[in-house]
Protein backbone atom coordinates (compact mmCIF):
# COMPACT_ATOMS: atom_id res chain seq x y z
CA UNK A 1 0.00 0.00 0.00
CA UNK A 2 1.01 3.54 -0.58
CA UNK A 3 1.46 5.91 2.41
CA UNK A 4 -1.40 8.34 0.85
CA UNK A 5 -3.47 5.42 -0.04
CA UNK A 6 -6.59 4.83 2.17
CA UNK A 7 -7.11 1.07 3.17
CA UNK A 8 -11.14 0.67 2.23
CA UNK A 9 -12.64 2.75 -1.08
CA UNK A 10 -15.56 1.27 -2.11
CA UNK A 11 -17.79 3.09 -5.01
CA UNK A 12 -22.03 2.52 -5.43
CA UNK A 13 -22.21 -0.51 -3.26
CA UNK A 14 -25.91 -1.18 -2.92
CA UNK A 15 -27.23 -4.60 -0.78
CA UNK A 16 -30.78 -5.37 -1.43
CA UNK A 17 -33.12 -8.39 0.93
CA UNK A 18 -35.68 -8.44 -0.99
CA UNK A 19 -37.41 -4.63 -1.73
CA UNK A 20 -35.12 -3.61 1.66
CA UNK A 21 -32.43 -1.49 0.79
CA UNK A 22 -29.87 -2.46 3.66
CA UNK A 23 -26.95 -0.64 1.68
CA UNK A 24 -27.68 2.31 -1.05
CA UNK A 25 -25.11 3.65 -3.50
CA UNK A 26 -22.41 3.34 -0.43
CA UNK A 27 -18.88 5.22 -1.77
CA UNK A 28 -16.28 5.24 0.95
CA UNK A 29 -12.39 6.44 1.36
CA UNK A 30 -11.63 4.78 4.35
CA UNK A 31 -7.37 6.23 5.77
CA UNK A 32 -5.31 4.25 7.80
CA UNK A 33 -5.76 4.69 11.84
CA UNK A 34 -8.75 3.50 13.68
CA UNK A 35 -11.73 4.94 12.11
CA UNK A 36 -15.08 4.69 14.37
CA UNK A 37 -18.57 3.14 11.91
CA UNK A 38 -21.58 4.85 13.87
CA UNK A 39 -24.95 4.77 12.67
CA UNK A 40 -28.82 3.36 14.29
CA UNK A 41 -29.92 -0.23 14.23
CA UNK A 42 -30.45 -1.04 11.09
CA UNK A 43 -28.65 1.33 9.54
CA UNK A 44 -26.49 -1.12 7.54
CA UNK A 45 -23.14 -1.27 9.80
CA UNK A 46 -23.43 -5.37 10.24
CA UNK A 47 -24.18 -5.50 6.46
CA UNK A 48 -20.95 -2.89 5.25
CA UNK A 49 -18.92 -5.14 7.52
CA UNK A 50 -20.20 -8.93 6.43
CA UNK A 51 -19.82 -7.41 2.70
CA UNK A 52 -16.36 -6.18 2.87
CA UNK A 53 -15.21 -9.66 4.53
CA UNK A 54 -17.13 -11.41 1.77
CA UNK A 55 -19.50 -12.73 3.66
CA UNK A 56 -22.41 -11.30 1.74
CA UNK A 57 -23.13 -10.62 -2.02
CA UNK A 58 -23.52 -7.25 -3.16
CA UNK A 59 -25.65 -6.24 -6.11
CA UNK A 60 -23.75 -3.49 -7.10
CA UNK A 61 -20.28 -1.86 -6.26
CA UNK A 62 -16.58 -2.38 -6.34
CA UNK A 63 -13.65 -0.95 -4.45
CA UNK A 64 -10.30 -1.94 -3.17
CA UNK A 65 -9.23 -3.66 0.34
CA UNK A 66 -5.65 -2.87 1.67
CA UNK A 67 -4.08 -4.12 -2.26
CA UNK A 68 -6.77 -6.34 -3.51
CA UNK A 69 -9.25 -5.65 -5.53
CA UNK A 70 -13.51 -5.85 -3.79
CA UNK A 71 -15.35 -8.15 -4.14
CA UNK A 72 -13.26 -10.07 -6.98
CA UNK A 73 -10.45 -10.83 -4.31
CA UNK A 74 -12.60 -11.53 -0.98
CA UNK A 75 -11.50 -14.89 0.09
CA UNK A 76 -7.54 -13.12 0.09
CA UNK A 77 -8.85 -9.81 1.92
CA UNK A 78 -10.16 -11.89 4.40
CA UNK A 79 -7.06 -13.39 5.46
CA UNK A 80 -5.19 -10.54 5.48
CA UNK A 81 -8.24 -8.78 8.13
CA UNK A 82 -8.82 -9.90 11.57
CA UNK A 83 -12.35 -9.74 12.84
CA UNK A 84 -14.41 -9.62 16.01
CA UNK A 85 -17.87 -10.14 15.27
CA UNK A 86 -20.05 -9.06 17.97
CA UNK A 87 -21.86 -12.64 18.94
CA UNK A 88 -19.54 -15.37 20.45
CA UNK A 89 -17.62 -17.20 18.41
CA UNK A 90 -15.82 -20.53 19.82
CA UNK A 91 -15.72 -24.07 19.86
CA UNK A 92 -17.69 -26.30 22.82
CA UNK A 93 -15.01 -28.05 24.94
CA UNK A 94 -12.03 -26.10 24.05
CA UNK A 95 -9.99 -24.12 26.20
CA UNK A 96 -9.07 -20.47 25.82
CA UNK A 97 -5.63 -21.42 24.15
CA UNK A 98 -7.05 -24.37 22.24
CA UNK A 99 -9.44 -21.99 20.89
CA UNK A 100 -6.89 -18.65 19.88
CA UNK A 101 -4.52 -21.63 18.17
CA UNK A 102 -7.60 -22.97 16.34
CA UNK A 103 -7.70 -19.60 14.75
CA UNK A 104 -3.93 -19.43 14.20
CA UNK A 105 -3.83 -22.64 12.27
CA UNK A 106 -6.78 -21.69 10.20
CA UNK A 107 -4.90 -18.50 9.37
CA UNK A 108 -2.07 -20.48 7.86
CA UNK A 109 0.02 -20.21 11.09
CA UNK A 110 2.04 -24.11 11.72
CA UNK A 111 1.42 -26.20 14.91
CA UNK A 112 4.65 -24.74 16.71
CA UNK A 113 4.04 -20.70 15.58
CA UNK A 114 0.33 -21.02 15.65
CA UNK A 115 0.87 -22.07 19.80
CA UNK A 116 3.35 -19.36 20.41
CA UNK A 117 1.67 -16.46 18.58
CA UNK A 118 -1.24 -17.58 20.67
CA UNK A 119 0.12 -17.49 23.96
CA UNK A 120 1.91 -13.90 22.71
CA UNK A 121 -1.48 -12.60 21.83
CA UNK A 122 -3.54 -14.22 25.32
CA UNK A 123 -0.53 -12.51 27.37
CA UNK A 124 -1.26 -8.74 24.97
CA UNK A 125 -5.07 -9.33 26.08
CA UNK A 126 -4.49 -9.92 29.84
CA UNK A 127 -5.00 -13.69 30.02
CA UNK A 128 -3.61 -15.65 33.30
CA UNK A 129 -4.21 -19.24 33.91
CA UNK A 130 -7.56 -18.87 32.68
CA UNK A 131 -6.15 -19.90 29.17
CA UNK A 132 -6.33 -22.99 30.59
CA UNK A 133 -10.23 -23.13 31.32
CA UNK A 134 -12.95 -24.47 29.13
CA UNK A 135 -14.63 -21.00 27.32
CA UNK A 136 -17.79 -22.22 28.26
CA UNK A 137 -16.89 -21.18 31.89
CA UNK A 138 -15.91 -17.38 30.65
CA UNK A 139 -17.90 -14.29 31.04
CA UNK A 140 -19.16 -12.01 28.22
CA UNK A 141 -15.93 -10.12 29.17
CA UNK A 142 -13.37 -12.86 29.30
CA UNK A 143 -15.30 -14.28 25.98
CA UNK A 144 -14.71 -10.60 24.20
CA UNK A 145 -10.58 -10.61 25.58
CA UNK A 146 -10.64 -14.01 23.48
CA UNK A 147 -12.02 -12.85 20.66
CA UNK A 148 -9.89 -9.94 20.37
CA UNK A 149 -6.78 -12.38 20.75
CA UNK A 150 -8.18 -14.38 17.73
CA UNK A 151 -8.27 -11.33 15.76
CA UNK A 152 -4.98 -10.89 16.11
CA UNK A 153 -3.53 -14.24 16.14
CA UNK A 154 -2.35 -14.11 12.29
CA UNK A 155 -1.25 -10.33 12.88
CA UNK A 156 -3.56 -8.87 10.27
CA UNK A 157 -2.73 -4.90 9.05
CA UNK A 158 -6.13 -4.07 9.14
CA UNK A 159 -9.05 -5.28 12.08
CA UNK A 160 -12.83 -4.65 12.33
CA UNK A 161 -13.83 -5.17 15.32
CA UNK A 162 -18.01 -5.13 16.27
CA UNK A 163 -18.85 -3.55 19.50
CA UNK A 164 -15.70 -4.72 21.53
CA UNK A 165 -16.40 -3.32 24.55
CA UNK A 166 -19.61 -4.93 24.86
CA UNK A 167 -19.40 -6.42 28.89
CA UNK A 168 -16.68 -4.88 29.32
CA UNK A 169 -16.09 -3.75 32.96
CA UNK A 170 -14.83 -0.17 33.43
CA UNK A 171 -11.57 -1.09 33.78
CA UNK A 172 -11.38 -4.08 31.38
CA UNK A 173 -12.74 -1.39 28.76
CA UNK A 174 -10.36 1.15 29.17
CA UNK A 175 -7.74 -1.45 28.56
CA UNK A 176 -9.29 -2.82 25.79
CA UNK A 177 -9.11 0.71 24.19
CA UNK A 178 -5.22 0.85 25.31
CA UNK A 179 -5.03 -2.02 23.21
CA UNK A 180 -6.81 -0.61 19.73
CA UNK A 181 -4.73 2.97 20.35
CA UNK A 182 -1.84 1.21 21.07
CA UNK A 183 -2.38 -1.27 17.38
CA UNK A 184 -2.66 1.55 15.63
CA UNK A 185 0.15 4.07 16.90
CA UNK A 186 2.90 1.64 17.86
CA UNK A 187 2.31 -1.31 15.62
CA UNK A 188 0.96 0.58 12.15
CA UNK A 189 -2.40 -1.03 11.94
CA UNK A 190 -5.47 0.12 10.85
CA UNK A 191 -8.66 -0.40 12.93
CA UNK A 192 -12.47 -0.26 12.05
CA UNK A 193 -14.49 0.31 14.95
CA UNK A 194 -18.28 -0.58 14.99
CA UNK A 195 -19.64 0.52 18.15
CA UNK A 196 -22.82 2.71 19.64
CA UNK A 197 -20.38 3.89 22.57
CA UNK A 198 -19.81 7.02 21.52
CA UNK A 199 -17.18 7.82 24.51
CA UNK A 200 -15.20 5.08 22.44
CA UNK A 201 -14.97 6.86 19.48
CA UNK A 202 -13.60 9.83 21.19
CA UNK A 203 -10.97 8.18 22.97
CA UNK A 204 -9.58 6.22 20.24
CA UNK A 205 -10.71 7.29 16.50
CA UNK A 206 -8.77 9.65 14.02
CA UNK A 207 -11.71 9.14 11.76
CA UNK A 208 -15.92 8.73 11.77
CA UNK A 209 -17.87 7.21 9.18
CA UNK A 210 -21.77 7.57 10.19
CA UNK A 211 -24.52 5.34 8.01
CA UNK A 212 -28.11 6.16 8.41
CA UNK A 213 -30.91 3.83 6.62
CA UNK A 214 -28.02 2.51 4.23
CA UNK A 215 -26.33 5.93 3.10
CA UNK A 216 -23.35 7.32 4.05
CA UNK A 217 -24.40 10.55 6.09
CA UNK A 218 -20.60 11.53 7.52
CA UNK A 219 -17.18 10.84 6.46
CA UNK A 220 -14.76 13.12 8.13
CA UNK A 221 -12.08 13.22 10.44
CA UNK A 222 -13.11 13.37 14.23
CA UNK A 223 -10.70 16.27 13.73
CA UNK A 224 -13.09 18.29 11.45
CA UNK A 225 -16.07 17.16 12.74
CA UNK A 226 -15.49 18.61 15.69
CA UNK A 227 -14.65 21.87 15.22
CA UNK A 228 -17.48 24.64 14.71
CA UNK A 229 -18.35 26.12 11.29
CA UNK A 230 -17.80 29.15 12.60
CA UNK A 231 -14.53 30.15 15.26
CA UNK A 232 -15.99 29.52 18.82
CA UNK A 233 -14.73 29.77 22.27
CA UNK A 234 -16.61 28.24 25.12
CA UNK A 235 -16.23 30.33 28.57
CA UNK A 236 -16.54 29.13 31.84
CA UNK A 237 -17.65 31.64 34.66
CA UNK A 238 -16.96 31.60 38.16
CA UNK A 239 -20.33 34.11 38.62
CA UNK A 240 -23.00 35.02 36.84
CA UNK A 241 -22.54 35.94 33.29
CA UNK A 242 -25.43 38.10 32.45
CA UNK A 243 -23.52 41.62 32.37
CA UNK A 244 -20.47 39.57 30.32
CA UNK A 245 -23.14 38.06 28.30
CA UNK A 246 -24.83 41.80 26.88
CA UNK A 247 -21.12 43.17 26.38
CA UNK A 248 -20.50 40.28 24.37
CA UNK A 249 -23.43 40.31 22.54
CA UNK A 250 -23.34 44.31 21.84
CA UNK A 251 -19.69 43.57 20.32
CA UNK A 252 -21.57 41.34 17.81
CA UNK A 253 -21.38 38.04 18.96
CA UNK A 254 -23.29 35.68 19.50
CA UNK A 255 -23.63 34.21 22.87
CA UNK A 256 -24.87 30.99 24.15
CA UNK A 257 -25.60 29.79 27.11
CA UNK A 258 -25.42 26.31 28.45
CA UNK A 259 -28.78 25.26 29.98
CA UNK A 260 -28.10 25.92 34.21
CA UNK A 261 -24.70 26.76 34.35
CA UNK A 262 -21.92 29.31 34.04
CA UNK A 263 -20.86 28.31 30.72
CA UNK A 264 -21.04 29.78 27.25
CA UNK A 265 -20.24 29.34 23.99
CA UNK A 266 -19.08 32.68 22.13
CA UNK A 267 -19.23 32.65 18.09
CA UNK A 268 -17.13 34.58 15.90
CA UNK A 269 -13.83 34.96 17.83
CA UNK A 270 -10.95 33.13 17.23
CA UNK A 271 -8.79 32.07 20.17
CA UNK A 272 -5.84 34.56 19.24
CA UNK A 273 -8.26 37.29 20.08
CA UNK A 274 -9.48 35.48 22.64
CA UNK A 275 -8.28 38.51 24.93
CA UNK A 276 -11.07 40.86 23.94
CA UNK A 277 -13.79 38.01 26.71
CA UNK A 278 -11.02 38.87 29.13
CA UNK A 279 -11.15 42.72 28.99
CA UNK A 280 -15.08 42.31 28.86
CA UNK A 281 -15.08 40.10 31.51
CA UNK A 282 -12.79 42.40 34.17
CA UNK A 283 -15.30 45.35 32.75
CA UNK A 284 -18.23 43.54 34.41
CA UNK A 285 -16.58 41.73 36.97
CA UNK A 286 -17.13 38.41 35.33
CA UNK A 287 -14.89 35.82 37.05
CA UNK A 288 -13.32 33.02 34.51
CA UNK A 289 -13.12 29.66 35.25
CA UNK A 290 -11.68 28.31 32.18
CA UNK A 291 -11.80 30.10 28.42
CA UNK A 292 -10.66 27.25 25.06
CA UNK A 293 -11.71 26.87 21.82
CA UNK A 294 -15.07 24.72 21.74
CA UNK A 295 -15.55 21.91 19.94
CA UNK A 296 -18.92 19.98 18.27
CA UNK A 297 -20.22 17.30 20.51
CA UNK A 298 -20.48 14.29 18.82
CA UNK A 299 -23.33 13.24 21.04
CA UNK A 300 -25.31 15.96 19.02
CA UNK A 301 -23.75 15.46 15.81
CA UNK A 302 -24.66 11.78 16.05
CA UNK A 303 -28.22 12.55 16.94
CA UNK A 304 -28.96 15.36 14.22
CA UNK A 305 -27.38 12.79 11.48
CA UNK A 306 -29.86 10.26 12.80
CA UNK A 307 -32.76 12.04 12.87
CA UNK A 308 -31.97 14.11 10.13
CA UNK A 309 -31.26 17.76 11.09
CA UNK A 310 -28.39 19.13 9.19
CA UNK A 311 -25.05 19.01 10.17
CA UNK A 312 -22.57 21.30 9.03
CA UNK A 313 -18.90 21.19 10.60
CA UNK A 314 -15.75 23.11 9.49
CA UNK A 315 -15.46 19.99 7.20
CA UNK A 316 -18.50 20.35 5.83
CA UNK A 317 -18.70 24.06 5.02
CA UNK A 318 -15.13 23.41 3.59
CA UNK A 319 -16.31 20.98 1.18
CA UNK A 320 -19.62 22.98 0.22
CA UNK A 321 -17.13 26.19 -0.49
CA UNK A 322 -14.68 23.61 -2.81
CA UNK A 323 -17.85 22.55 -4.57
CA UNK A 324 -19.22 25.87 -5.36
CA UNK A 325 -15.74 26.97 -6.37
Amino acid sequence: MSESSGIVELQGVSKRYGNIDALRDVSLNIPKGVTGLLGPNGSGKSTLIKSLLGLLHVQTGHGRVLDFQWPRDARIIRDHIGYLPEDDCYVAGLVGIESVTLMARLSGLSSKEGLRRSHEMMDYCGFGEERYREVESYSTGMRQKLKFAQALVHDPPLLILDEPTTGLDPDQRLAMLRRIRNLATEHCKSVILSTHILPDVRSVCDHVVILVGGTVRVESSLEQLSRPAEPTMHVSTVNDPTDLISRLQTAGYTVHQDTESYGLRVEGIEQKNASKIWELAAETNTGIRRLEPAVNSLDQIFMDVATGSSVTPASMVAEADDACS
